[in-house]
């Protein structure tokens, strides 16, 4: 991932951009596979992150030290567009690549969230109330859009309430750290019969890896059935936790 692409992430997961950059930014993740993981990747990063400078008085130190690289180096405080990067960036974003640079020296050991997430697009069958709520949350989901789509489901599911939306739900809340929430959805689906029993499980072991709780994850694992589609990830999980 190169240091331009750090900005635009950034930029995108704290509201930054106005509607039209915005609106360009996801028309190039939902036509580009590539970059759309590599957002992914970065918001686990960023959520590691954030974990570690988890004391208000650290972030603050954090940001204040990227100021003094701006302001020593460049002295120039223009918000950027999104295409088109201030040269102040460039230092900010290398010290993040520093930064992202020794998190992953410290915890490469271990397997990443990233690595195992690929969650499968949503194609809704349009029906009742909901045609439009259904349109909307399978969009904004297949577009990594998961904050809009979470809002969407919880409308829909007011009025409908199947295992293919509680399922979606789920895999939205987690892509947004809300790990509570997605666990409960999970371990109903889980104690279910519908087909997205064993796609559940692997997510709520998903979220498990997601926060490290490694040994957490191990074991909800060995409750997957081997009849489990996508069986294979299983195992190659298993083994990378061994």
């Amino acid at each position: 991932m190169n240091e331009e692409r750090y900005i635009l992430f950034d930029q995108y997961l704290q509201g930054e951009m106005n509607v039209e950059e915005r609106t360009n930014f996801e028309k190039q993740l939902a036509e580009d596979a590539a970059l759309a993981s590599e957002l992914e990747t970065f918001k686990e990063m960023h959520f590691q992150l954030e974990n570690k400078f988890k004391h208000e008085a650290e972030r603050e130190a954090f940001t204040a030290n990227l100021t003094k690289i701006s302001d020593k180096h460049f002295n120039n405080n223009t918000k950027p567009k999104v295409l088109v990067l201030k040269p102040w960036y460039y230092a900010v974003a290398s010290s993040v690549a520093v930064l992202f640079g020794l998190f992953f020296f410290n915890y490469d050991q271990n397997p990443s969230f990233a690595d195992f997430n690929h969650p499968e697009k949503a194609y809704f069958t349009e029906r009742g109330a909901t045609i439009g709520l259904l349109k909307v949350a399978e969009t904004a989901y297949n577009t990594k859009n998961y904050g809009k789509a979470v809002n969407a489901f919880e409308q829909i599911l007011k009025v409908e309430k199947t295992p293919e939306i509680q399922y979606f739900y789920g895999v939205s809340l987690l892509e947004e750290n809300q790990f509570k929430k997605a666990e409960t959805i999970f371990i109903d689906l889980k104690a279910g019969t519908s087909v997205y029993k064993e796609k559940a499980t692997w997510n709520l072991a998903l979220s498990k890896l997601k926060q490290k709780d490694y040994k957490g994850c191990k074991e909800i694992l060995q409750t997957i059935s081997q009849d489990y589609e996508n069986y294979d990830d299983v195992e190659e999980l298993l083994d990378a936790l061994n």
